[in-house]
């Protein structure tokens, strides 16, 4: 079976390099990193809307991010936003989707997982979960506090498990920015020599590939209305996310477009 062309390409957009792959591309872009496991830990990032709007409010935080290793996005307004750009994104690459894919391709490849994520003393559950829906996957699970912080203990002892086990998928479900933090922590203290895993900030993803959380129809997100799903089903938890934070990124993608413009006249 022929594997599809892999390359890397990138736009920038929003000051991000996002790459310009499908999702089969990125799917064996990251498994052909997690197989080769040199150099140091790939970090792996999927901005959608929320992140955007985050990112620029905090400056100091964006700067670091652009520093992961591969973004793909994962917002269908973050794919309409490159028709700005020289080159267009042909489609969402995200979070959820590469959580799944990721993990079965694990099983037929005898590879490694590592999640650090989940509701304190969860760990037996979560294997068990992950045991009937992906059987065969070599996981290990770390379920934090909620008192978890990326320069504490905890942190501390979950790096350490990384180190001893030398996964070869590292997936922090522990939303933005705290699962940032860790990740880019993670790329610089893991010591050289070991095996270097990919490390992906994938937030609710567990949650979706566990059917823990129901995620939109197809339909609906390949028109981009899973933002609506979502607010429809968590609406105490996300309002403001897709309302507040919804509307202040109108007022930045006029800014981008106005840089877009200013990047084609160069």
């Amino acid at each position: 079976m022929n594997q599809p062309a892999v390359h890397s390409q990138t736009i920038d957009l929003f000051e991000l390099s996002i790459r310009t792959e499908n999702f089969a591309q990125a799917h064996r872009s990251l498994l052909d990193a997690a197989k080769q496991g040199s150099g140091r830990p790939k970090v792996v990032v999927t901005p959608n809307v929320d992140h955007i709007v985050r990112l620029d409010a905090q400056v100091e935080f964006k700067q670091l991010y652009k520093t992961a290793d591969y973004i793909f996005a994962d917002g269908m307004p973050v794919v309409w936003a490159s028709r700005m750009s020289s080159a267009r994104l042909p489609e969402r690459v995200t979070g959820a989707d590469l959580f799944v894919s990721l993990c079965r391709s694990a099983v037929t490849e005898k590879l490694r997982v590592f999640v650090l994520g989940g509701m304190p003393g969860q760990e037996e559950e979560l294997k068990a979960d992950f045991a009937r829906i992906y059987p065969g996957l070599q996981i290990s699970l770390l379920c934090p506090s909620m008192q978890f912080t990326t320069d504490g203990d905890e942190a501390n002892a979950a790096i350490r498990q990384i180190i001893d086990l030398q996964p070869h998928f590292v997936f922090v479900c522990l939303g933005m920015p705290k699962q940032e933090y860790f990740a880019f922590r993670l790329r610089k203290e893991l010591p050289a020599g070991l095996h270097a895993p990919v490390v992906m900030c994938v937030g609710a993803a567990m949650e979706f590939a566990l059917n823990k959380k129901k995620r939109a129809p197809l339909w609906m997100q390949r028109i981009g209305f899973e933002w609506l799903w979502r607010l429809l089903s968590e609406p105490r938890r996300l309002w403001q996310r897709y309302t507040v934070q919804g509307s202040k990124y109108g007022g930045i993608l006029l800014r981008e477009r106005k840089r877009q413009q200013a990047l084609r006249q160069q």
